[in-house]
């Protein structure tokens, strides 16, 4: 008897610390062989990236050819908790006319900024309709046939 109680308050223990382990999870880049900090302004080329680090993340909106991103991020999520980002790095890759790397800089989760959404909306122009009309709406729109020679989806030459 005394074995089951301490047997069911070891496993209680258990599932209690094991509900406060986080999930976490890795998204993005993922730095196999070399990272992107490795890479060397003014040696490096778009093809010995491209060899080292594989193909970028994302590249620049206006300058594709130019600018490269690298991105990854890892999160930790508790039970009912939503995710959380615990570590986030960003290396943009820039390249010369010539291909050369010309710049390397890495952002971390300390660099980002928060944006707030406003939560103002645009009106419509228009009638507001009620519920009824919204339902009823709909109702006497439709045409019935009117000869047997009507057929369900074919329009009348009229």
């Amino acid at each position: 008897m005394h074995r089951t109680k301490l047997l069911i308050a070891a496993l209680s223990v258990a599932a209690t610390t094991a509900a406060c382990a986080p999930v976490v999870g890795q998204n993005g880049f993922q730095a196999i062989d070399s990272r992107p900090a490795d890479i060397v302004a003014g040696t490096d080329t778009r093809q010995t990236v491209l060899t080292k680090l594989g193909s970028p993340s994302t590249t620049s909106t206006f300058e594709s050819e130019n600018v490269w991103y690298y991105m990854s991020q890892v999160t930790e999520k508790y039970t009912y908790n939503r995710p959380q980002v615990t570590q986030r790095s960003i290396t943009q890759i820039t390249f010369n006319d010539a291909g050369q790397v010309s710049d390397v800089t890495t952002l971390g989760l300390e660099d980002g900024e928060r944006v707030t959404m406003n939560a103002r909306e645009t009106p419509t122009r228009g009638r507001q309709l009620t519920i009824l009309e919204q339902l009823l709406g709909n109702v006497a729109r439709g045409q019935l046939p009117r000869t047997e020679e009507d057929m369900p989806g074919q329009r009348r030459p009229d």
